[in-house]
């Protein structure tokens, strides 16, 4: 079993496999980007190598994102190996590319998707993302639903860009089962730029929201980053996740992996280790399952301890989504 500093049971990784993402969202990333080269990547044979013993420490929630991960060439064989030891496996992706291997996924026991969808117009995508591909990312969420894949719509609301359509949003939820949940903004667009999570934070979403439904709470489990809501006779449901408010750090169970195999314990920190380093300079698991007990043992206590220890706010593509 893995544990923190502040006796929390670590048993979910979140793996960014690439860093490299075919939409340039405002909040994520600049519209120029020098992207890692491929040898800079952990391989699927390090992650392998990595997860395993993790999985035996007892990690048994695995999320899979990026940058995109569908641009990952080498993704699906990776993810066929992992699901033979690895309980559970979600993928949170842009759904540009994803519609193809909705069939594989599912047949592998693959079914929790997460789509980022910031908007419902066409126009306001492309300035989004600066891609007009919101064609692409719709026909994935209609598959996604018609495959009865249990989907969650990420929409991060920012203000004065998306704050118009969270009634058209929640609308979604009233006949089919998806899960919409907004995110406040963070500072991580890697571009020095304002952000709106802080005005925009996820009691002001769930007074808005307010306006036009009648919420019922939903009871979550502990560990869950997201307070959930159903409008009485819709069938999905609604999330708020304060992505910056942070209200949910006291019972946080992950940890991050960057795409070079930076080792996160809190997303607002730096990297604490470097695993990709350790297994190509011939470390044994054994040592490297040691430095991450380690890094644990000195993990911040919440989100505003990590961030006042790292003054640096990376791209999210590069901390992985």
């Amino acid at each position: 079993m893995l544990t923190d500093a502040h006796n929390r049971i670590i048993n979910y990784i979140r793996l960014a496999v690439t860093d490299r993402c075919n939409l340039r969202c405002t909040y994520c990333m600049p519209e120029q980007m020098q992207f890692l080269q491929r040898r800079e990547l952990l391989t699927n044979e390090e992650i392998l190598t990595l997860l395993k013993p993790l999985a035996a420490a007892g990690i048994d929630k695995l999320r899979i994102t990026g940058g995109e991960p569908f641009l990952r060439k080498d993704l699906m064989p990776l993810l066929t190996e992992l699901t033979a030891f690895i309980p559970e496996i979600s993928i949170t992706t842009n759904g540009v590319l994803t519609q193809p291997y909705i069939s594989q996924l599912k047949a592998l026991g693959i079914r929790k998707i997460n789509l980022s969808l910031d908007t419902l117009q066409r126009e306001r995508f492309l300035e989004i993302t600066r891609r007009d591909q919101f064609p692409a990312v719709m026909q994935t969420l209609y598959s996604l639903l018609e495959h009865d894949m249990l989907v969650k719509l990420n929409v991060v609301i920012m203000g004065g860009v998306n704050t118009d359509e969270l009634k058209a949003f929640a609308e979604l939820t009233k006949q089919t089962p998806v899960s919409v949940r907004f995110i406040e903004e963070m500072p991580f667009n890697g571009q020095g730029h304002d952000f709106s999570g802080h005005q925009w934070n996820y009691l002001r979403i769930l007074d808005s929201l307010r306006e036009y439904y009648a919420l019922e709470h939903l009871p979550g489990t502990p560990q869950s980053t997201s307070i959930n809501y159903q409008i009485p006779g819709y069938l999905g449901q609604i999330g708020v996740i304060p992505a910056y408010s942070r209200t949910f750090c006291g019972t946080c169970n992950r940890l991050r992996i960057t795409p070079t195999g930076g080792l996160k314990t809190c997303l607002y920190g730096s990297d604490v280790l470097n695993v990709r380093d350790l297994l190509r300079s011939g470390a044994s698991n054994a040592f490297i399952m040691n430095e991450i007990r380690n890094a644990l043992g000195n993990r911040a206590a919440d989100g505003f301890e990590a961030e006042r220890q790292n003054q640096h706010w990376d791209s999210m593509s590069v901390i992985g989504g």
